[in-house]
């Protein structure tokens, strides 16, 4: 009798390894059959303010898949990259340096789409990734006329997330790179920037751009990296030119969350350094080759670069700005190299 049910479980488990290898889980054998398709966002991204911004994108991925769009909104870069490269999200929106971890983790996540640079080409296709100061301490970090990074060693030092490309990648590659000339510190890595007491004499993390912007603005930090796009919705230029050091920006007076609690409050540029777009991202095992190309195809039309809601007039709060021919290109993974090289 013990033998028989023995004979009748396994006869039961075989059945069942069958049906799991007939059906399956589409999610894992790139069907994306279940009829659903998850993005994930940033915590940049993921506020409240930006929901309209991500309800357009998410509309335009049901219109051209057929398929309903689950929004997974992050409070922290790791979750995200997490998600797509294991396939629990089938598309990011997400930086280079997450684009390129999520890539290392899982071979089968592959750039989608970027913006183009207001030429509408890949040519200057490119944001910005700033070190900043309050307002009215930016004579500690000169040389003569000229901003220089010289003095920020021993500060309180901001970053965004250390899988962030403008808030961590590139300013950390090019503070070792600019320090490590020096004697004392021919031997500075990056991992050497990551916590206090070894380089800066504090470092924070704000989580998202906006978050270490304002704890710069709350003198949490003395210094901060974050990039110009992120918090563009949030503050207006106040004096010189747009991406120079030594400009002035100025939260505006109904800023949205995080800076709803420093309007009026200023801060100075002392390095500008020009960073590759950021991709949307899929993951090929759980996005079908049919949906690839149809999502290619919706995000890289004349409608999708004419669309107002998703390319916004400048003055205007959305993901992406229009100045003049902005529109998605595709692009191949090997176009992120020069970010992948500063690990190299």
């Amino acid at each position: 009798m013990k033998k028989a049910l023995l004979i009748v479980i396994a006869l039961i488990m075989s059945a069942i390894t069958a049906a799991c290898s007939a059906g399956g889980d589409t999610k894992a054998s790139g069907g994306s059959d279940d009829g659903t398709l998850t993005i994930a966002w940033y915590p940049n991204e993921s506020g409240a303010d930006m929901k309209d911004a991500r309800d357009v994108i998410g509309k335009v991925i049901e219109d051209a898949t057929g398929k309903k769009v689950e929004h997974k909104t992050t409070t922290d870069y790791i979750i995200a990259i997490e998600s797509l490269a294991s396939g629990n999200a089938d598309l990011a929106f997400m930086g280079a340096q997450g684009y390129i971890e999520a890539n290392a983790k899982n071979d089968k996540v592959q750039p989608l789409v970027v913006p183009s640079g207001p030429s509408g080409t890949l040519d200057d296709a490119v944001y910005h990734s700033w070190l900043a100061v309050k307002n009215g301490n930016e004579d500690a970090y000169k040389n003569g006329d000229d901003f220089s990074i010289d003095n920020i060693v021993d500060k309180k030092f901001s970053f965004v997330s250390n899988s962030s490309t403008s808030g961590f990648k590139v300013p950390s590659d090019g503070i070792v790179t600019h320090f490590s000339e020096k004697e004392e510190y021919k031997d500075l890595t990056a991992e050497d920037l990551l916590e206090g007491g070894k380089f800066f004499s504090e470092v924070l993390y704000g989580g998202s751009h906006q978050g270490s912007a304002v704890n710069l603005l709350t003198d949490k930090a003395d210094i901060a990296a974050f990039c110009d796009t992120c918090v563009s919705n949030y503050v207006e230029l106040a004096d010189g030119e747009e991406n120079t050091p030594g400009s002035t920006y100025k939260v505006k007076a109904d800023a949205a969350e995080p800076f709803n609690t420093v309007p009026g409050e200023e801060f100075k540029l002392i390095s500008v350094t020009p960073v590759l777009n950021a991709p949307f991202a899929l993951n090929t095992e759980t996005v079908s080759e049919e949906d690839r190309q149809a999502l290619i195809d919706a995000f890289t039309s004349d409608e999708m670069a004419n669309n107002e809601k998703v390319f916004v007039p400048e003055d205007a709060t959305g993901l992406f700005k229009k100045t003049d021919k902005e529109q998605f290109l595709e692009v191949e993974d090997a176009w992120f190299d020069p970010i992948r090289d500063l690990s190299k």
